[in-house]
Formats: C-alpha cells, structure tokens, sequence
C-alpha cells in the first residue's frame, strides 16, 4: 500500500503523521484479515472444482454420464444461490466472525462427506448440501473486507483475497492426482480421500476465524488505539456514490441488476474451465499426474495477471472500462482455444481466458460497495452473487451436454465465449449508466 498522504472528504489532505498511522492501521489489518481469509478461499474453490479430478475416475465408479456429472457439479449453485440472501443477512446481524466461521465449519464437513456418494442422486443431493453450507462466503468477505478498508485499497485488497481462486487451483491439480493415487488405501477410491483430505482443512480454518477475526475496526486488538481512532474516522470520511438504501429497494436498483446480469456471464466461464479442465486434458491423452501439472498453468498465469491489471486499476481508476476490457479479453482467449486443434495454442486460449476472468472478479466486486452500504451492502451484494453465481451452475452443466451432445468440447467452450462477449456488452451499458447519474 501506498505511503503517501490520503485524501479524504471534502479534499481535506491528512497531516503527513496522521497519514502515517493509517497506513500503518492499514497494513496491520492487511497482515491479520488476508492470509488467513485467502487460504479459506483457497479450500472454498477447491473444494467447490475438484470435482473435476474426481470425475477423472469416480464417474466410472458410481455409472455418471457427461451430462449427469455436469448437472451434479452445478447443482451446488442451485443451493448457494438459493440460500445466499438468508445467509448474508445472518452475517450482517450476528457479525461476520461468527458468520463466517460457520460457513467454513459447515462446507468442510459437506464436502468430506462426498466421499459417501453411491450414484447420480447422492451425488446431487452432497452437491446440493454443499451449496447451502457456503452459501454467503465470497459476499460476505467482501462485505467485511469493505468494513475495514477504504474504496482506493479494495481492487487490491480483494485481488489478495480473490489470489485464492487460481492459487487453489494450483494446488489442488498435483494434489488431487496425488490423492487419487490412494485408490484401494482402507478400502476406499482414491476420489474418496480426495474430497476427505480436501474438505476437512476447511473445519479448522473455521476455527481459526472464530478465534483470530473481529466484526469490525473499533475491535481490532491488534492496533493501538491511536490507529483504531484514525481507522474508523478515515472509514467514516469515506465518500459514497449513493445513498444508504432499504434492502428491497436495492433490489430494485437498475445498477444491481446489471450487476448480477454481468457476473453471470464471467462465473459461467470461471467455472466452464475450472471443472472441465483435467477431463480436457485427458481427452489429449495425459496421465493423471500429467493432467494435474499442466491444469496449474493458466492458474500459476492469473496470479501475476491478476495482481498487474489491480494495480493498474487502483491506480488509473475506470473500474467499469477496466471490467469490460476483461470480459472481452477472456471471450477472445476461449473462442482461441475453441478453434485450436493442437494442445499447445488451446491451453493458451483457456490460460488468456481464466487470466481476464481471475482480473474481472477482482475489479467487479469493487463497485457495488461504492454505493451499498449497511443492511443494503449485505443484501444487495448477497443478491448479486446469488444470481450472477448460477452461472457456476449453468457453465459446467452447459459444457457437459454440449459434449454429450457433440462428442467434443469444443462447442461448450464457443457458448462460454459468448456469454463473456455479452457480459462486455452489459459492463459497457453499465458504465453508460453510471456516467449519466
């Protein structure tokens, strides 16, 4: 984070020590909020897309279709959307510490317990069951995370955060092939420990949130109470683009809308690659341990691809031109690898496009929050993570009846490539829409 003064309210220029305490505030709170809420996303998204390693040998085991696994890795949305306004409300009452800790304690136990699954409908209904336990967790992080730092830090702060996505997927590549190495161990699949040894790190750091985490600044025992006091007044001068609004009249909100309509299109892509991608690969001919290596590479990409186009964000500003610019980035990477016939130049497309993506999710979530606030914040971006989530149902159950239907994948990756065209399109009816207020 910046060193320099900060300017606030009504272009009041703080004095260079109270610049400094800040920034100091800021970087305690950086060093005790991120690592540890980045490595619970990290087992969020695994153990949200490691079924697609699992698939690499337990759609044989228990008889799945192309299209019936496609619907069982959806599925999952379906609770998560379902239940993702309850539960965020909930954060909001009974404080996200608490809240959160719940989440993660609940979906660690839900996805161990998808070891248990016998056929098609124990596989929906754990899907399912793991839905409702997480449902509110990517909300409610950024929620919380807007409680403690001030909007010209939040692209940064939330592409940390978001870091968990692609670095859970390089982790879970290797790991998950090497799991399924333990096919027979104490009589179970190797998918079996899979989702065991995947699932219950999620129960602990559920633990270490209860224990670690406070609701919000004025609780911050890590700071002294010289940086509580300039915290909580620079997060009190903080300017807003909108005034605080009742929930259901943020529902109504044109720009909420939009919002959700967009996010839709990303995550459909986001989660498209993500649970396809090692049954992509294998379709090339590569081991598992071979699949699990190459799966990290447009991953260990949106690392570096990510933190870039943040940095540039927080520094150039244009937050919306910035999103439509990463929508159209990732359509044009798929709509590469859907024409590629050759490995090589069809990894690059999906890495291009799981770069743009891992971008978008970083620089959308810093919008709502600079015109929702209170209960409205909780709801309103509840809401839209709700609708705009079915598209992690939608994409992975699209490709799979594609490639039932085709006997490729090809044509589920070009169908992916349109939602994220028109997703650039809703980014740039959404920036006409704010210029004209």
């Amino acid at each position: 984070m910046h060193s320099e003064s900060l300017e606030m309210g009504a272009q009041t220029v703080q004095c260079p020590d109270k610049a400094a305490i800040r920034q100091r505030a800021l970087r305690k709170n950086a060093w005790r909020l991120l690592p540890l809420l980045t490595l619970a996303f990290v087992f969020n998204y695994i153990d949200r897309t490691s079924v697609g390693f699992a698939a690499l040998t337990m759609n044989k085991d228990i008889g799945l279709t192309p299209a019936q696994f496609g619907w069982g890795a959806g599925i999952l949305f379906a609770g998560y959307c379902f239940c993702e306004i309850p539960s965020n409300l909930a954060l909001y009452k009974y404080g996200a510490r608490r809240w959160l800790a719940r989440i993660m304690i609940t979906w660690g136990l839900a996805s161990a317990a998808t070891a248990l699954v016998q056929g098609p409908t124990s596989f929906y209904a754990l899907r399912l069951l793991l839905g409702v336990a997480e449902a509110g967790f990517f909300p409610g992080v950024t929620f919380f995370l807007a409680c403690w730092f001030p909007a010209q830090y939040r692209v940064r702060v939330l592409a940390i955060f978001t870091l968990g996505v692609p670095l859970s997927s390089i982790v879970s590549g290797p790991m998950s092939a090497l799991l399924l190495q333990l096919n027979g161990a104490a009589g179970l699949h190797g998918w079996q420990w899979m989702f065991i040894a995947q699932g219950l790190p999620a129960v602990l750091i559920g633990f270490a949130v209860l224990a670690l985490l406070r609701d919000k600044p004025e609780e911050a025992y890590w700071l002294t109470q010289e940086e509580r006091s300039e915290l909580v007044q620079m997060l009190a001068d903080e300017p807003r683009q909108g005034p605080k609004k009742a929930l259901f009249s943020t529902l109504k909100d044109g720009r909420v809308l939009l919002l959700a309509a967009i996010q839709f299109g990303f995550v459909l892509g986001s989660y498209g690659v993500g649970i396809w991608l090692p049954l992509i690969l294998k379709a090339h001919g590569y081991s598992l341990i071979h699949v699990g290596l190459l799966s990290t590479i447009p991953y260990i990409a949106s690392v570096v691809g990510m933190l870039v186009w943040a940095r540039v964000v927080d520094r150039r500003g244009r937050r919306v031109l910035h999103l439509v610019a990463t929508c159209v980035t990732g359509g044009v990477g798929l709509a590469v690898s859907a024409m590629s016939h050759g490995i090589v130049v069809e990894l690059a497309g999906l890495t291009l496009a799981v770069v743009a993506v891992s971008s978008a999710r970083a620089i959308f979530w810093t919008i709502p929050t600079r015109f929702l606030t209170g209960v409205a914040a909780a709801g309103g971006l509840a809401f839209i993570n709700s609708i705009g989530t079915l598209g992690g149902f939608a994409g992975p159950y699209l490709v799979g009846v594609l490639k039932q239907a085709t006997g490729t994948f090809s044509a589920g990756i070009w169908a992916m490539a349109a939602m994220l065209l028109l997703s650039a399109v809703l980014a740039s009816t959404l920036a006409v829409y704010m210029r004209k207020e």
